[in-house]
């Protein structure tokens, strides 16, 4: 209905930073990042008739950008794709935002993510969101304590690896 689209497109137009931030955690090529974001928005809009409003929009959201974006990496070969067709005004709402950073520290930190896994991926890609431990672990099924073991590890790991690449090892 109308009224369901409108509704969508609010709640997409609101939370479509978590869209971005994903695909960037997962995807490094611009091309790939789009067709990653209309991915997920295909599949939002395909799961939003069994979204149960009693919980957040965005933990909901996250779970389904999360694991469209595994499902995406997991695939080594490219699969045919089928054409959805999705209103201008949709493709519109989650337009790209400002060009990735340059900044030398940013790019490092990126190729750290991506020697990650993929939990630890969406681990560090909700972090760095600047989401709280509960939100983290509600989205991603885990207990606050485990996200923040974890995310402790992670520290840890680039940490390691940031001593490693400066002394050329």
């Amino acid at each position: 209905t109308p009224a369901t689209q409108d509704r969508f497109l609010t709640l997409l137009q609101e939370h479509r930073k978590i869209l971005h931030s994903v695909s960037a955690a997962y995807c490094r090529d611009a091309a790939e990042r789009q067709n990653l974001v209309q991915d997920m928005v295909v599949q939002l809009w395909r799961s939003f008739g069994r979204y149960d409003e009693r919980y957040r929009f965005s933990t909901w959201m996250y779970r389904i950008a999360l694991n469209v974006a595994i499902s995406f990496v997991r695939s080594e070969r490219r699969r045919a794709r089928v054409s959805v067709p999705l209103e201008e005004a949709l493709m519109e709402t989650v337009a790209a935002p400002e060009p990735p950073s340059t900044d030398q520290d940013f790019l490092r930190l990126q190729r750290f993510i991506d020697q990650l896994g993929e939990m630890d991926r969406a681990l560090i890609a909700l972090h760095l969101d600047g989401n709280r431990y509960d939100a983290i672990a509600e989205v991603l099924g885990l207990s606050e304590t485990n996200v923040g073991t974890k995310l402790n590890r992670i520290k840890q790991k680039l940490r390691e690896w940031a001593r490693a690449e400066e002394s050329g090892g």
